[in-house]
C-alpha cells in the first residue's frame, strides 16, 4: 500500500462520516456527491477504472441531482399545500 492509497482511504472514511453526520438534506446531497468523488479517486488509485467511471456517474452526478430535484419538488408541493390550506 502506498501513501496515496492510505491518504485516499482516510479521505473516503472522513467523507463517509461527514455524510452520515450531516442533518440538512440539501447539504447531505452535496456532501454525498463529494463522497462519491472520493470513492472514484480511491477506485482509480486501486486500478479499477471501470468501477471508478461507474461511481463517478452514479454517485457523484446522478444521485445528488436526483436528490436535489426530489427535495425541490417536495418543498414546492408543501408550499402549494400550505397556500391551499391557508
Amino acid at each position: 500500500m502506498t501513501a496515496l492509497h492510505a491518504v485516499l482511504l482516510v479521505v473516503t472514511a472522513v467523507a463517509g462520516t461527514t455524510v452520515v453526520l450531516t442533518r440538512d438534506p440539501v447539504r447531505q446531497a452535496v456532501v454525498s456527491g463529494m463522497f462519491g468523488l472520493s470513492l472514484t479517486a480511491l477506485f482509480f488509485a486501486f486500478s479499477a477504472p471501470d468501477v471508478a467511471l461507474s461511481m463517478l456517474v452514479v454517485s457523484s452526478v446522478a444521485l445528488p441531482i436526483m436528490t436535489l430535484l426530489t427535495l425541490a419538488r417536495m418543498r414546492a408541493s408543501e408550499r402549494e399545500q400550505a397556500e391551499n390550506d391557508g
